[in-house]
């Protein structure tokens, strides 16, 4: 039985970061990181899986929400901001360490927008902009509530819009769009040059306590030849299939949590001319009713060099846990001490029930119609862009 000193389930950015941190720390430790996909970062960490923004709270308006009174709270958008600083820190070192060759691989520069139409909605992003600008991890945050500054900033916005309607947007030039999934593969690709085993193409089948930490019970998916591997640290970063992993391992802690089945999905746009006139990231206001996750958004997309836009997120509907899981993912993860707050969930949101069940069996159009909204003049996207239904995050 190979004894390793930490194992890593998942080889997304959350065990790639982990890793290189214990790498600095404990040099000497053997690690092993053990991927159901024969790539890495393919699942959440994957490019095409996550808006990009790393959650920078620069344009996500759900971080600043309005009191009763008016005011905007802007607690959560200071305390998400100063986490993505840290890791931008964190990348710097890593580049100035030769860890990553070149940060251009999986950072870039891209605007940060957020864009509101409706007199209550500009009211709002007027006071929210009052709120930050003076903040220094805002400073130089821009707003204008002027058409054709909007138009210059982002002109898809703008062309094909009435005169006249209320229209405002903030702008931080210093955004970024990240490729966690580039960042991941740089990271576990340096850490199994030195200490660590990657195990690809390996499924996690079960977690056992031990005298001396843990059991990890492994099945490869190339010849089936199961293996156990022991560790005193597991750390499951696993994704969607975390929650069916460590109820696996017995662990107290994992009573009362379950799994709601509702996913993402995007339009993507790969047409260079509508990519060329759309460079930023905006961020939209949920409509009234819908919740934070529904907030829509326009974004540019650079992947491996090539620039696409993406429009999103659609509620939907999978009983998957991972895009390449299995359509039992659900079912598999209720147990007793589960299934009562699942159900008190449906119950005590049914506005997002409704909410969600009217998004699954939208028309196309009515669900066209919220990008139009966005985007007036869409006759470069025609015939380029996929339709809800095949483009999921």
């Amino acid at each position: 039985m190979d004894r390793f000193d930490a194992v890593l389930v998942g080889g997304g950015i959350m065990s790639a970061t982990l890793g290189t941190l214990l790498k600095h720390v404990e040099p000497s430790w053997k690690i092993a990181i053990i991927e159901r996909l024969p790539g890495i970062g393919e699942e959440s960490s994957n490019a095409w899986n996550n808006a990009g923004t790393g959650h920078s709270a620069l344009c996500e308006l759900n971080y600043t929400p309005q009191k009763d009174d008016g005011s905007i709270a802007i607690d959560s958008a200071v305390s998400v901001n100063e986490q993505f600083q840290v890791s931008r820190q964190f990348w710097s070192w890593l580049v100035e360490e030769g860890v990553i060759p070149q940060p251009s691989s999986f950072i870039s520069p891209s605007p940060h927008m957020s864009f509101v139409w409706g007199e209550d909605n500009v009211r709002f992003l007027r006071a929210r902009f009052e709120a930050l600008k003076d903040h220094p991890l805002f400073v130089g945050l821009e707003y204008s509530e002027d058409p054709l500054v909007i138009a210059e900033w982002a002109p898809l916005l703008i062309d094909g819009r009435a005169k006249g309607e209320a229209l405002a947007a903030t702008r931080f030039v210093e955004g970024t769009d990240v490729d966690f999934g580039s960042l991941s593969r740089q990271l576990i690709d340096y850490l199994a040059q030195s200490t660590a085993t990657v195990y690809s193409e390996t499924t996690v089948t079960a977690l056992r306590r031990s005298k001396s930490g843990w059991k990890v019970s492994l099945r490869p998916e190339v010849g089936f030849t199961p293996e156990v591997i022991e560790t005193p640290f597991v750390f499951v970063g696993a994704g969607g299939m975390s929650l069916n992993l460590l109820q696996r391992s017995g662990i107290k802690e994992i009573r009362g949590y379950g799994g709601f089945p509702v996913s993402g999905v995007w339009v993507r746009c790969d047409n260079p001319d509508v990519a060329r006139h759309h460079q930023a990231k905006v961020y939209g206001k949920a409509s009234v009713g819908a919740p934070p996750m529904s907030v829509p958004h326009l974004d540019t997309r650079l992947v491996d060099g090539s620039e696409s836009v993406l429009f999103g997120p659609y509620a939907g509907f999978t009983p998957k846990f991972l895009k390449n899981g299995s359509w039992f993912d659900l079912f598999a993860s209720i147990r007793w001490h589960n299934l009562i707050p699942l159900l008190a969930v449906a119950a005590g949101n049914f506005s997002l029930v409704r909410y969600l069940v009217g998004e699954v069996f939208a028309s196309r159009a009515k669900k066209l119609q919220a990008l139009w909204d966005f985007y007036p003049r869409p006759t470069r996207m025609i015939g380029t862009s996929r339709p809800p239904d095949s483009a999921s995050r």
